[in-house]
């Protein structure tokens, strides 16, 4: 049939039972072959390295971890302005568990330094006077090895900032590197918390606001997802080489610290405390803000839905 020709009702029967039957048939051998049908993609990744050697490197399973997630220069690009988040809120000695491992922020310093980063910031609003933090946690430390920027959260280092959530609604004053950085990278320690029962990488950016923080603590689970939403790290890597699992978040007594030796590294943040919660013996789902980050769009806890990797040292 030519293509200027009008189509007669005849053939435009014809042409429907023909669309029609080729639909039927379609269907029918779907029918007949459910097993033909193609997996479901997995989209994001989670990678979960552990040191079981005996006297294992601890920056060398950092960059392993990295390195089974593509590299580190699938975060990171030259020129990048890099801030670090960890959690050195406590001044407390790194055996403690009550901030992030000190060579574990050495090795990501490293990394980035060697992924041709034109600046690398340390960056967080600590609890306990910052100096005392710094000078204990062993990131002053690290910063001065590694030529890194140790930021000091003074007033003048904070931004009204426009927060929208389901409990946070209107100016926070929010720590200015973490937004003006091209990237950042969310770095925890894994921990016991008497309210939001864990502290992962998603409570970590309680660090990142100033003001009434203590305010912040009401409703704990809906504030640590509106902030997580807010911040939007490149990556998360929550350090579990040692774990704190009672008293937390600050702790003080060896007693409360168990050994894990473990790295978890993914850009889904929901996703990455999921595994950390299993450390602890705990089911992700049962942790309210877990639950209410999958919920919200953040990622999930359904880790067959990733690309899942594990690197032993």
């Amino acid at each position: 049939m030519k293509l200027n020709t009008p189509m007669t009702r005849r053939e435009s029967i014809k042409k429907m039972l023909r669309i029609s039957s080729g639909i039927a048939l379609s269907a029918t051998a779907s029918l007949a072959s459910p097993l033909s049908a193609p997996a479901a993609k997995k989209s994001g990744m989670i990678i979960e390295g552990v040191g079981k050697t005996d006297g294992y490197s601890i920056k060398t399973l950092t960059r392993n971890v990295f390195d089974a997630a593509g590299g580190i220069n699938r975060f990171i690009s030259k020129g990048d302005v890099v801030v670090i988040k960890p959690n050195i809120s406590w001044a407390k000695k790194p055996e403690f568990a009550a901030t992030t491992n000190p060579d574990v922020l050495a090795a990501v310093v490293e990394l980035c330094r060697e992924a041709g980063a034109k600046k690398i910031r340390i960056a967080d609003n600590t609890i306990h006077d910052a100096r005392r933090c710094f000078a204990l946690s062993g990131a002053g430390k690290i910063a001065k090895e590694t030529g890194a920027e140790l930021v000091y959260p003074r007033s003048s280092m904070m931004k009204e900032m426009k927060i929208t959530g389901n409990r946070l609604d209107g100016d926070w004053p929010v720590f200015v590197p973490l937004v003006e950085a091209d990237k950042i990278i969310n770095l925890p320690v894994a921990k016991s918390h008497s309210l939001s029962t864990l502290t992962l990488g998603m409570k970590n950016w309680i660090g990142g606001v100033d003001g009434n923080r203590w305010g912040l603590h009401q409703n704990i689970h809906e504030t640590i997802v509106d902030l997580a939403r807010f911040f939007k790290p490149t990556v998360t890597l929550i350090d579990a080489i040692r774990i704190m699992t009672r008293n937390g978040p600050s702790g003080g007594s060896l007693s409360d610290v168990k050994t894990k030796n473990t790295l978890i590294l993914s850009e889904d943040p929901v996703a990455a405390d999921a595994v950390a919660t299993k450390l602890f013996g705990l089911k992700p789902e049962k942790i309210g803000f877990i639950r209410l980050g999958q919920k919200r769009g953040l990622g999930t806890y359904d880790l067959d839905k990733l690309n899942k990797k594990r690197v032993v040292l």
